[in-house]
Protein backbone atom coordinates (compact mmCIF):
# COMPACT_ATOMS: atom_id res chain seq x y z
CA UNK A 1 0.00 0.00 0.00
CA UNK A 2 1.56 3.11 -1.10
CA UNK A 3 1.58 6.20 1.76
CA UNK A 4 -1.10 8.93 1.51
CA UNK A 5 -0.13 12.58 1.85
CA UNK A 6 -1.19 12.20 5.57
CA UNK A 7 0.73 9.44 6.48
CA UNK A 8 4.10 10.48 4.85
CA UNK A 9 4.22 13.73 7.09
CA UNK A 10 3.02 11.80 10.09
CA UNK A 11 6.79 9.65 9.15
CA UNK A 12 8.36 13.09 8.31
CA UNK A 13 7.38 14.99 11.43
CA UNK A 14 7.93 11.76 13.41
CA UNK A 15 11.50 11.46 11.94
CA UNK A 16 12.62 15.83 13.13
CA UNK A 17 10.97 15.19 16.20
CA UNK A 18 13.64 12.21 16.70
CA UNK A 19 15.99 14.05 14.89
CA UNK A 20 15.91 17.09 17.57
CA UNK A 21 15.13 15.01 21.13
CA UNK A 22 18.49 13.10 19.63
CA UNK A 23 20.57 16.37 18.96
CA UNK A 24 18.70 18.26 22.55
CA UNK A 25 19.97 14.55 24.22
CA UNK A 26 23.96 15.23 23.12
CA UNK A 27 23.66 18.83 22.88
CA UNK A 28 22.76 19.02 26.57
CA UNK A 29 25.23 16.60 28.07
CA UNK A 30 28.95 17.71 28.45
CA UNK A 31 32.07 15.67 29.20
CA UNK A 32 31.60 13.26 32.36
CA UNK A 33 33.22 14.24 35.57
CA UNK A 34 36.79 13.57 36.32
CA UNK A 35 37.77 9.91 38.15
CA UNK A 36 40.69 9.85 39.67
CA UNK A 37 41.46 7.61 42.56
CA UNK A 38 45.31 9.44 43.58
CA UNK A 39 46.07 13.25 44.37
CA UNK A 40 49.48 14.12 45.90
CA UNK A 41 50.02 10.69 46.66
CA UNK A 42 46.92 9.64 48.53
CA UNK A 43 43.86 7.48 47.74
CA UNK A 44 40.93 10.09 47.07
CA UNK A 45 37.78 9.42 46.93
CA UNK A 46 36.86 9.59 42.75
CA UNK A 47 33.34 10.43 42.69
CA UNK A 48 34.20 13.73 45.47
CA UNK A 49 37.05 15.04 43.73
CA UNK A 50 35.41 14.73 40.64
CA UNK A 51 32.81 16.55 41.80
CA UNK A 52 34.44 19.36 42.40
CA UNK A 53 36.84 19.65 39.92
CA UNK A 54 35.24 21.50 36.42
CA UNK A 55 34.36 19.44 33.39
CA UNK A 56 36.77 19.50 30.59
CA UNK A 57 38.42 17.45 28.00
CA UNK A 58 42.01 16.57 29.62
CA UNK A 59 42.81 16.41 33.10
CA UNK A 60 46.40 17.36 34.57
CA UNK A 61 47.67 16.46 38.34
CA UNK A 62 51.04 17.64 39.28
CA UNK A 63 52.54 17.64 42.34
CA UNK A 64 53.68 20.94 43.04
CA UNK A 65 56.39 21.85 45.68
CA UNK A 66 56.13 18.41 47.57
CA UNK A 67 58.15 17.58 50.07
CA UNK A 68 57.69 15.65 53.26
CA UNK A 69 54.89 16.78 55.33
CA UNK A 70 53.90 18.82 52.85
CA UNK A 71 52.21 17.24 50.06
CA UNK A 72 50.88 19.76 47.29
CA UNK A 73 48.99 19.20 43.66
CA UNK A 74 47.34 21.17 41.59
CA UNK A 75 44.82 20.16 38.86
CA UNK A 76 45.10 21.44 35.62
CA UNK A 77 41.84 21.19 33.37
CA UNK A 78 43.01 21.77 29.81
CA UNK A 79 45.72 23.97 30.29
CA UNK A 80 44.68 25.87 33.31
CA UNK A 81 44.93 25.46 36.46
CA UNK A 82 42.06 24.84 38.56
CA UNK A 83 42.01 23.70 41.68
CA UNK A 84 44.63 23.42 44.75
CA UNK A 85 44.86 20.64 47.66
CA UNK A 86 47.18 20.55 50.57
CA UNK A 87 48.46 18.95 53.10
CA UNK A 88 50.69 20.16 56.07
CA UNK A 89 51.93 18.91 59.15
CA UNK A 90 52.53 21.75 61.70
CA UNK A 91 53.68 22.28 65.02
CA UNK A 92 50.87 21.95 68.02
CA UNK A 93 51.30 26.14 68.72
CA UNK A 94 50.02 27.02 65.22
CA UNK A 95 46.61 28.18 64.91
CA UNK A 96 45.86 27.02 61.23
CA UNK A 97 42.33 28.15 61.35
CA UNK A 98 43.22 31.65 62.47
CA UNK A 99 46.17 31.77 60.63
CA UNK A 100 44.15 31.38 57.30
CA UNK A 101 41.14 33.22 58.36
CA UNK A 102 42.24 35.87 55.96
CA UNK A 103 42.55 33.68 52.68
CA UNK A 104 39.92 31.85 54.19
CA UNK A 105 37.31 35.13 53.33
CA UNK A 106 38.60 35.50 50.03
CA UNK A 107 37.23 31.90 49.35
CA UNK A 108 34.62 33.23 50.45
CA UNK A 109 31.43 33.90 53.03
CA UNK A 110 33.88 30.93 55.55
CA UNK A 111 31.97 29.30 57.84
CA UNK A 112 33.13 26.72 60.87
CA UNK A 113 32.32 22.83 59.96
CA UNK A 114 32.30 20.30 62.31
CA UNK A 115 35.78 17.90 60.89
CA UNK A 116 38.32 16.84 62.89
CA UNK A 117 39.57 19.45 65.33
CA UNK A 118 38.28 22.33 63.17
CA UNK A 119 37.05 23.50 60.40
CA UNK A 120 36.20 26.00 58.00
CA UNK A 121 34.24 25.68 54.79
CA UNK A 122 34.32 28.64 52.25
CA UNK A 123 32.32 29.04 48.66
CA UNK A 124 35.50 28.10 47.02
CA UNK A 125 37.61 25.90 49.56
CA UNK A 126 37.87 24.78 52.80
CA UNK A 127 39.93 23.54 55.54
CA UNK A 128 40.22 21.36 57.92
CA UNK A 129 42.47 20.65 60.96
CA UNK A 130 43.04 17.50 63.35
CA UNK A 131 46.15 16.75 66.07
CA UNK A 132 48.61 13.88 65.66
CA UNK A 133 51.62 12.18 66.38
CA UNK A 134 54.42 12.50 63.60
CA UNK A 135 57.31 10.44 64.19
CA UNK A 136 56.56 10.12 67.68
CA UNK A 137 55.74 14.24 68.33
CA UNK A 138 52.73 15.24 69.24
CA UNK A 139 51.60 17.71 65.84
CA UNK A 140 48.15 18.36 63.85
CA UNK A 141 47.77 18.28 59.92
CA UNK A 142 46.09 20.30 58.02
CA UNK A 143 44.31 19.36 54.57
CA UNK A 144 43.16 22.74 52.36
CA UNK A 145 41.60 22.70 49.01
CA UNK A 146 40.70 25.89 47.01
CA UNK A 147 39.92 27.96 43.50
CA UNK A 148 36.89 25.36 43.67
CA UNK A 149 34.25 26.79 41.54
CA UNK A 150 32.49 23.00 40.32
CA UNK A 151 29.47 22.54 40.89
CA UNK A 152 27.86 25.88 39.84
CA UNK A 153 25.41 25.86 43.05
CA UNK A 154 27.31 27.30 45.63
CA UNK A 155 25.16 25.04 48.67
CA UNK A 156 25.97 22.11 46.77
CA UNK A 157 29.76 23.04 46.20
CA UNK A 158 30.06 23.69 50.03
CA UNK A 159 28.49 20.52 51.11
CA UNK A 160 30.89 18.51 48.67
CA UNK A 161 34.06 20.42 50.26
CA UNK A 162 32.81 19.29 53.55
CA UNK A 163 32.43 15.68 52.59
CA UNK A 164 35.28 15.46 50.77
CA UNK A 165 37.70 17.23 53.76
CA UNK A 166 35.46 15.07 56.25
CA UNK A 167 36.51 11.82 54.40
CA UNK A 168 39.86 12.31 53.50
CA UNK A 169 41.59 13.87 56.13
CA UNK A 170 42.26 10.70 57.96
CA UNK A 171 43.09 8.82 54.61
CA UNK A 172 46.06 12.15 53.81
CA UNK A 173 46.84 11.69 57.43
CA UNK A 174 47.37 8.18 57.96
CA UNK A 175 49.59 8.47 54.14
CA UNK A 176 52.00 11.01 55.71
CA UNK A 177 52.39 8.86 58.95
CA UNK A 178 50.70 11.59 61.28
CA UNK A 179 48.79 9.11 63.78
CA UNK A 180 45.44 10.38 65.73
Amino acid sequence: MKPTGKTRSRRVGCAALLAVMLVGATGCGGPDAFRISEACGTKVDPDLIGALLPRGEELKTKDTFSEPKQPRCEFEVDGKEQVGLRGDVVEPFVKPLEVSASGMLRLGNPAPADIGDGATIADHGGMAVQACTYKGEKMQYVLAMDGVEDPEDTAERRRLLEKFLRSQLPVAMEAEGCRP
